[in-house]
């Protein structure tokens, strides 16, 4: 019997689970519903986000979907590793063990959709922007979707056997887990924030040379920082990392006094911010990420979450998107162990990755310190952990930053082998 699959989100989680579904012979009928627009029918230039780090647990997912290999790759640039540029002109540089992939959020969710649609037709996969989301009957299997494409929204009801929350931090399938026993979910905003930067292409400016193929970073005492990342059409996106309470970002109302900022603060950025990047970024609002940590991901045989929706991170060490496609693998590999019983998959689901979901957050919110210090000390071990482990694996473990990227290694065991730093960074973090 075929199995009617409600996913509410048409992220790289939610579409990518379609895919995944989809291809399980013919056992499931899918619908997705989007709050935002087709992204197909919006320019390019009118979509940019931020870009996205991903490393062998997003790809492992992704690569098992004919013909989406060559399509990404075609969108997205190899990443070796960080460069952090000091203010005295010296550099440290983080190289990685692996390759991983810089790519724009919204490019990597087109390219998904495009591959999706192509592949499977209307008697099995229906797609619905503009759609929110409104209530879940948890008893009754029902959503009721309001559809949003001109002045007067319609409203309709339909039922589900399993329903996916793809729908990130805010999710609103989370919100019905209230109508269940037993359910805990913690949420906390990070404590800094942040704004991104589009700047052109860094070639253009004689005196400026920023190596391809890496992360570059600036960073002050204050722990204000800058992230920038090289993009398929030569030009650098990323982000201000900044303190959310007292700091002077929320002063810079012009694109004047955006330019006296990073040429006091961050001297090479600010040569290649034009006017019009810095116009852009006084008008820009402030953002915050919300962390998500839950005890369960599932309700019996009828509900689930993947990736925000289920565990949101803080973006420090690039996992958000990486969880996210993973959860995805993981729970196809149990429905083929299982042979697609949700009865017993929905469950193993949750034993198994709700440990990796909090194990993700705490390595995102506690690996790198916000203290002078022990940043320095961080550095240090990072340094270490890559000399020592190639030479003894076993007594010394890899460091987080090449593990996290490293699909052989759960989140678990990247915590229970860096305890004793994470607590250290968590203990410091909290009593400044």
């Amino acid at each position: 019997m075929v199995k009617k699959v409600a996913i509410i989100g048409a992220g790289p989680g939610g579409l990518t689970l379609a895919h995944y579904l989809l291809r399980r012979e013919h056992k499931y009928q899918i619908d997705i519903y989007e709050h935002r627009s087709d992204p197909r029918n919006i320019p390019l230039n009118q979509t940019r986000t931020f870009p996205m780090s991903l490393g062998d647990r997003g790809l492992k997912t992704l690569w098992q979907i004919p013909g989406l290999e060559a399509e990404v790759k075609a969108i997205s640039l190899e990443t070796t590793g960080s460069i952090l540029h000091q203010k005295n002109g010296k550099q440290r540089r983080l190289d990685r063990k692996k390759v991983f992939v810089s790519i724009d959020r919204n490019h990597l969710t087109l390219a998904i959709l495009k591959n999706l649609v192509k592949q499977y037709d209307q008697s099995r996969l229906n797609i619905y922007f503009d759609c929110q989301c409104q209530n879940i009957n948890i008893a009754n299997k029902t959503i009721k979707i309001t559809q949003n494409l001109s002045e007067q929204p319609t409203e309709f009801t339909r039922n589900y056997d399993l329903l996916i929350g793809a729908d990130g931090a805010r999710s609103v399938v989370r919100e019905a887990f209230s109508q269940t026993q037993d359910f805990q979910v913690q949420t906390n905003y990070v404590p800094s924030a942040y704004k991104s930067l589009y700047l052109p292409n860094p070639a253009e400016i004689l005196d400026i040379k920023l190596e391809p193929g890496k992360v570059h970073a600036w960073r002050l005492n204050s722990g204000i920082s800058v992230l920038l990342v090289h993009q398929i059409d030569k030009t650098m996106n990323g982000v201000i990392l900044f303190p959310y309470q007292n700091n002077p970002i929320a002063e810079l109302k012009t694109a004047a006094q955006v330019q006296q900022f990073f040429q006091e603060n961050f001297p090479e950025v600010s040569k290649i911010l034009p006017q019009s990047a810095a116009e852009e970024f006084a008008q820009r609002p402030i953002s915050r990420v919300l962390t998500v940590r839950c005890n369960r991901y599932h309700i019996e045989d009828s509900v689930l979450l993947i990736g925000d929706a289920a565990h949101a991170v803080s973006p420090s060490i690039g996992q958000g998107c990486n969880s996210t496609l993973e959860d995805v693998r993981i729970f196809n590999e149990i429905l083929d162990k299982n042979a697609d019983d949700l009865k017993k998959s929905l469950p193993e689901y949750s034993s198994l990755r709700v440990a990796d979901g909090h194990a993700v957050k705490d390595l995102s919110d506690y690996s790198f310190p916000t203290d002078k210090k022990l940043f320095a000390e961080f550095i240090i071990r990072n340094s270490v952990a890559k000399f020592l482990h190639p030479l003894f694996p076993k007594k010394f473990p890899p460091s987080i930053l090449d593990a996290v990227f490293d699909d052989d290694i759960s989140y678990s065991k990247i915590l229970l082998q860096n305890q004793d730093w994470i607590s250290k960074v968590k203990n410091k973090n909290h009593s400044l």
